[in-house]
């Protein structure tokens, strides 16, 4: 099974300030795109395509914007920890405050559906969500993203 750990990049976006949904789409693709040296606006533009179909809004106030690259070789993924929530067209109405980008290779698969599973498995645990708002670093919520925190929670 794929781990958060092994899916999250390297580092976390910790209190993005972002006046709307497209600001944080587009601060977490460029983001991104640093840390794969992937094209930002490549980025942006699956990103967004994806988002126009439907919000990735996933309620209780996360989102899981998700895509996938012909140039990237692996699936990696960023969280970030809204600075306010934002409006992100929710399916229950709720604004947003925890967002992780996933992206995936195109031929990922059943690979890709499987790490989304993952990543929404662990944004509906409601105790893990509010460790995750309650982290006051960078390195605190990458710590619970990475480590073993939800088994330390249990």
């Amino acid at each position: 099974m794929i781990a958060l750990g092994d899916l999250i990049a390297p580092s976390v976006l910790f209190d993005l300030h972002a006046v709307n949904k497209r600001a944080v789409l587009l601060a977490m693709a460029a983001h991104v795109a640093r840390l794969t040296g992937q094209d930002a606006g490549y980025v942006a533009e699956v990103i967004l395509a994806r988002e126009a179909l439907g919000s990735t809004g996933f309620g209780a106030g996360t989102a899981i914007p998700h895509g996938r690259l012909e140039t990237l070789p692996r699936i990696v993924a960023v969280i970030a920890k809204l600075a306010a929530p934002v409006d992100f067209a929710a399916l229950d109405g709720l604004p947003v405050d925890l967002v992780v980008l996933m992206l995936a290779p195109t031929g990922a698969g059943a690979e890709h559906l499987k790490a989304l599973a993952r990543v929404s498995r662990a944004l509906r645990d409601r105790e893990f969500c509010a460790k995750l708002r309650g982290s006051a670093s960078a390195d605190a919520l990458y710590a619970l993203v990475t480590g073993d925190a939800r088994s330390e929670a249990a």
